[in-house]
């Protein structure tokens, strides 16, 4: 069966509409038990020249072609960035509202950067809006299942956001090696799972998502309440520029 290779098809026809960005968004460790949910964006506009050879949907490529693409892929688009959720954020907050919580720190992050987020149309992977929700302003959004595949700019998202995460999670299992996350990312594979049972969870383990018969957290976090997840007036500072 041939690859599919993502174009800019979906992206064109958006900047013929008027729009002058699209920033492609995807979310890597949606379904991971430890480490952070992560959204990756990446902007392109009508001038973006030819697609890194090679790229395509991060669940398409290996680890060593991923860790490969991400830096092209970041040159290539006009601005990129992760926005990360915690694992005490997902247990406090849920998975959902967190990827909105994930896209608004990206969104922050392009905003720091010099990215004009009022003039852009996000390209969202998948058939849920859960950006929106999570912003005191709406942003237009067009959802398109398997965007990550077709995509070009959500697949660039997809490769960075990745490779990202990944790193976060091959540098927890220095701390907490018995888990195996340097091959399991922090999904349900028998090492990880085999692993909770006999040492417990750790302060980067999403413990909602345990099941009750797995052994009581060995070091649990204080208590997460929603006004305190995120710094005081980062928000407001993205508000104020109407970004978010």
């Amino acid at each position: 069966m041939a690859v599919a290779e993502p174009s800019l098809d979906v992206e064109n026809a958006l900047f013929a509409s008027g729009v002058r960005y699209v920033i492609g968004c995807d979310e890597v460790g949606r379904g991971a038990m430890a480490g952070p949910v992560a959204v990756g964006m990446a902007i392109v506009d009508a001038r973006i020249g030819g697609i890194p050879e090679g790229l395509r949907d991060s669940k398409m490529l290996s680890e060593k072609r991923r860790e490969a693409l991400a830096p092209l892929a970041a040159e290539w688009v006009l601005y990129s960035a992760v926005g990360e959720a915690s694992a005490a954020e997902v247990d406090a907050l849920g998975i959902t509202a967190c990827l909105g919580l994930a896209g608004k720190r990206a969104l922050l992050a392009l905003h720091a950067s010099g990215a004009d987020i009022a003039a852009s149309t996000v390209l969202l992977d998948g058939s849920q809006d859960w950006l929106n929700p999570a912003l005191g302003s709406p942003l237009p959004v067009q959802m398109r299942v398997k965007a990550d595949r077709d995509c070009a700019s959500v697949a660039a998202a997809s490769v960075i956001a990745k490779v990202h995460r990944d790193k976060i999670m091959i540098d927890l299992h220095e701390e907490y090696p018995h888990y195996g996350w340097v091959g399991n990312k922090g999904y349900g594979s028998p090492t990880h799972m085999a692993a909770i049972a006999e040492h417990g969870a750790t302060p980067v383990h999403r413990v909602t998502w345990i099941k009750s018969e797995a052994p009581a957290p060995v070091a649990p976090d204080a208590p997460v309440s929603a006004g305190t997840l995120v710094a005081p007036g980062v928000f407001d500072a993205l508000r104020a520029d109407g970004a978010d």
